[in-house]
C-alpha cells in the first residue's frame, strides 16, 4: 500500500469515527431534550401541586389532625400499585445494576408526596423528584429502545430534569445526578445530556410561571479570622449531618418492627401530630420554607429548630410517609447555621447559607454539587467559603449518607479504592 493510500485509509477511518461521534452526540441531545421537556412538565405540575396543598394546609391548619388518616391513604396507594418498600434507593439501584424503574413509582410518589404535605408531614419534595425523574428517564429510554448502559444515562437525565424544574438550579441538578450515584467517580459522558435535560426542564418550568429559588445574602470579604470561624461551623455542621443520617436510619429501623404498613404509618401520623401539639407549633410540619427564608434573609430562628426538624422528618419518612430528605437538610442546615453564626460572631444570614450548603453536602456526599448549589442559590461572592464548607463537611461527615444504596467508591481521606455503601 502506497503512502497516499495509507493516508486515504486513515482519513476514511477518521471520517467514519467523526460521523459516528457527531451522530451519537446529536442523538443524545435530542433524547435528553425530550426527557427534559417531559420532566419539566411533570416536575412543574408536581411543584404546583405541592405548593397548592401547602397553601391549603396554611389556610386550614386543622388538616394536621387528619395526618394519620392521610397516612392510611398513602399506604393504600402503595399497596394497590405494588410499590410497597420502593423509594429513591431503588432508582439508584437501577443505575448501578441496570434493573428497571417500576412504572407505577411515578404516580405513586407524586400522589403520596402531595398527601404528605397536605396533612403536614415533615418531608421534602426532591426524593419524589428523583423517583419521578428516574421513572420518566427510564420510560423515555424504553421508547427510544436504548441499550442497558444508555438506559442508565437516560435515568440520570430524568433525575436532573425534575430536580432542576423543582428548584431552578440546573447546574446543581446535572452535577448532583452524576456525582451522588458513585461517590468518587463522576460520569463525565453524562454531563452534556444531563445539563441539556436540566436546562430544558428549567425553561419548561418557567413557562408554567415558576421561578428559580434564589436568596440575596451579603458575603464578607475573604479574611483569615472569618475563614477560621467558617471552618468551625463546617465541622459542627458535619456532626449534625451525621446525627440526621443516623436518626433517619433509626426511625426507619424502629418503624419496620411494625409489620403492618397501615398500623405503622397511622402510628407515625399520630406521633407527628402529638409532637406538634406538645410543642405548640406547626413550624416543623411540611416543607418549612418560611423558616428557611427567615434564617437566611433575617438571620432569625429558634435555637432548637434544627433538632426538632430532624426528629419530625425521621418519624415522617421512617414510618412510611412520602417525600424527600433534601429540603429538610435545607431547613436543618440553615437554622443550625444561623444558630452557629450567632455563637461565632458571623452574620446569621450568611452563616445560615453556609449551614445549608454544608448540611446538603454532609447528607448526600456531593462536594462539587454543593459548591455549585451555593453559587446558584446565593451568587458567587461567597464561593471560597462555600468551597471550604463543602470540602470539610464532605470529609468530616465520614461514610454516612441519607441514601443507603449510594456507593462510596474511593476513600475520603486517602487514595484508596473502597467501593462500599453509606451507613
Amino acid at each position: 500500500m502506497s503512502l497516499n493510500e495509507k493516508d486515504l485509509e486513515k482519513a476514511k477511518k477518521y471520517v467514519i469515527f467523526s460521523s459516528k461521534y457527531v451522530r451519537n452526540f446529536v442523538i443524545w441531545i435530542f433524547i435528553s431534550a425530550v426527557i427534559g421537556a417531559v420532566g419539566g412538565v411533570v416536575g412543574s405540575l408536581f411543584h404546583i401541586s405541592v405548593d397548592w396543598v401547602t397553601g391549603a394546609r396554611a389556610l386550614h391548619p386543622q388538616l394536621l389532625f387528619l395526618l394519620p388518616a392521610g397516612g392510611l391513604l398513602i399506604a393504600f396507594i402503595y399497596k394497590v400499585t405494588g410499590m410497597v418498600g420502593k423509594n429513591t434507593n431503588d432508582v439508584i439501584d437501577s443505575i448501578h445494576d441496570g434493573s428497571p424503574v417500576p412504572a407505577m413509582l411515578v404516580p405513586a410518589i407524586f400522589l403520596s408526596t402531595a398527601i404528605t404535605h397536605l396533612f403536614g408531614g415533615s418531608a421534602g419534595r426532591e426524593g419524589a423528584a428523583l423517583q419521578i425523574g428516574g421513572g420518566i428517564g427510564y420510560r423515555v429510554g424504553e421508547l427510544f429502545r436504548l441499550n442497558e448502559k444508555s438506559m442508565r444515562l437516560a435515568t440520570l437525565c430524568g433525575m436532573s430534569a425534575v430536580f432542576s424544574a423543582l428548584f431552578g438550579v440546573p447546574l446543581t441538578a446535572s452535577v448532583f445526578a452524576l456525582e451522588f450515584i458513585s461517590v468518587g467517580v463522576i460520569y463525565y459522558s453524562g454531563f452534556v445530556p444531563c445539563l441539556c435535560a436540566a436546562l430544558t426542564a428549567l425553561e419548561v418550568s418557567m413557562l408554567f410561571g415558576l421561578r428559580p429559588m434564589h436568596f440575596f445574602i451579603p458575603a464578607p470579604a475573604l479574611e483569615p479570622i472569618i475563614l477560621f470561624k467558617v471552618c468551625i461551623l463546617a465541622a459542627a455542621t458535619a456532626l449534625v449531618s451525621i446525627l440526621f443520617c443516623e436518626t433517619m436510619r433509626a426511625g426507619g429501623y424502629i418503624a419496620k418492627k411494625i409489620n403492618n404498613i397501615y398500623v405503622r404509618i397511622f402510628l407515625g401520623g399520630l406521633l407527628v401530630l402529638g409532637l406538634a401539639m406538645l410543642l405548640g407549633t406547626r413550624d416543623y410540619c411540611g416543607l418549612g420554607m418560611d423558616i428557611v427564608k427567615s434564617a437566611l434573609q433575617e438571620g432569625i430562628c429558634e435555637p432548637e429548630a434544627f433538632f426538632f426538624k430532624i426528629l419530625f422528618t425521621a418519624i415522617t419518612i421512617g414510618f412510611g410517609f412520602k417525600g424527600g430528605e433534601i429540603v429538610p437538610t435545607f431547613f436543618i442546615g440553615s437554622t443550625f447555621g444561623c444558630l452557629m453564626g450567632t455563637l461565632l460572631g458571623i452574620h446569621p444570614g450568611f452563616a445560615a447559607a453556609l449551614g445549608l450548603v454544608g448540611m446538603f453536602c454532609g447528607a448526600v456526599n456531593c462536594p462539587l454539587a454543593s459548591i455549585i448549589l451555593g453559587v446558584e442559590l446565593f451568587d458567587s461572592a461567597a464561593l471560597p467559603y462555600f468551597a471550604a464548607v463543602s470540602a470539610l463537611c464532605y470529609v468530616l461527615s465520614g461514610y454516612f449518607g441519607i441514601y443507603s444504596s449510594q456507593k462510596i467508591i474511593y476513600a475520603k481521606t486517602k487514595a484508596e479504592f473502597i467501593d462500599r455503601f453509606t451507613h
